[in-house]
């Protein structure tokens, strides 16, 4: 079971039925994410501006 990157909630969404590109929201803190892969399952906060600094290169390679 996947769990919130900033609380360490468990996260409430079925890993088999979500892609790459979806968002998930934890129930507890509010903090989104977007699912960047499912196998293994990886996911990116996303703040206010989009992405957080640390998932920068993430977003370079996929405009790329």
């Amino acid at each position: 079971m996947a769990v919130c990157l900033e609380c360490d909630s468990p996260l409430d969404f079925e890993e088999n039925e979500i892609e790459e590109g979806d968002v998930v929201l934890c129930d507890e803190c509010g903090s989104e994410f977007e699912v960047v892969g499912v196998d293994p399952l990886e996911l990116a906060r996303v703040d206010e501006d989009g992405y957080d600094d640390e998932d920068e290169d993430y977003k370079e390679e996929e405009e790329g």
